[in-house]
């Protein structure tokens, strides 16, 4: 693991790293906030993934998490969206696909495989890496106590990988979240080049058709501006359908006049991380 950069904030410190990951097959960045209560007591692990088109940098730079983060004592981990470096494989003028379109799934269909396995790298390697150079018996990080949550893309992320690793994450929520990828046209089209044509196959990273195949988790907040641009592709009224046929309590949030940008994201954030300070206690 590089130290790319660590700043001072709100008494803890703000970094950014870089490793080579076995899973995605090339040197991926990631950023980590430790609060100043880290260095004296072990402290609960907020994973934050961003949406489309983005990279670690975007929440890092417009989020406003840390002073929440601060006050809670909570780690916050951001990593990239996707694989990068001149091998892998992309599409230069589709924002939809490739570099910084990972979608957080493990593809499966050439060319696609040979990097794109965020799905592996987000619930396996990079918390090993968290575990082994911010975790001491006493301090650091606690890996028992871990939230997910996310922004678009990203929160379609959050949702997926916490209904399939419900022993993993004690919380989740998430801003303007994919809710439906399979049937939306910014990434339906995208998952049947990473995982194959047959819709069959799609289902493990789709929210509202895990929660049908029966998947569980005990709780989803969600916020939604009414002025998202990307509404309808969002679908937020799927995720509540499907919550609701399922038994599963969301507190979705529709919020008057906000977009789908870090002015809206950033204004709730402080919500999102004291909520998830209340369930990783």
């Amino acid at each position: 693991m590089k130290t790319i950069s660590i700043n001072r904030s709100y008494g803890g410190t703000q970094g950014v790293y870089s490793h080579v990951a076995e899973t995605t097959n090339c040197e991926m960045t990631f950023a980590v906030f430790v609060p100043p209560q880290a260095e004296n007591r072990k402290c609960p692990v907020l994973w934050y993934l961003s949406g489309l088109t983005c990279t670690h940098a975007n929440v890092i730079e417009k989020g406003e998490y840390r002073r929440a983060a601060a006050e809670h004592g909570i780690i916050v981990v951001c990593p990239d969206t996707s694989p990068r470096g001149e091998e892998v494989a992309d599409v230069a003028d589709d924002w939809q696909i490739g570099k910084g379109a990972g979608f957080y799934v493990d593809a499966t269909q050439a060319p696609w495989s040979q990097h794109y396995k965020m799905y592996s790298y987000i619930t396996r390697e990079l918390p090993e890496l968290i575990a082994a150079n911010f975790s001491s018996p006493d301090a650091g990080a606690d890996m028992s106590r871990q939230g997910i949550f996310g922004h678009s893309m990203g929160g379609h992320g959050a949702l997926t990988i916490a209904l399939k690793n419900p022993e993993t994450f004690r919380s989740c929520s998430a801003f303007a979240p994919i809710a439906q990828p399979s049937t939306a046209d910014w990434s339906n089209g995208t998952l049947a080049q990473y995982l194959g044509e047959d819709p069959a196959n799609w289902r493990e990273y789709d929210a509202t058709l895990l929660i049908e195949d029966g998947k569980r988790f005990p709780e989803f907040l969600a916020d939604q501006g009414t002025a998202d641009q990307f509404l309808d592709k969002c679908n937020p009224q799927a995720l509540e359908t499907a919550c609701a046929n399922a038994g599963i309590p969301l507190t979705l949030r529709m919020q008057e006049g906000y977009d789908h940008s870090y002015y809206f994201i950033s204004s709730f954030m402080a919500d999102h991380i004291a909520w998830h300070a209340e369930r990783l206690k």
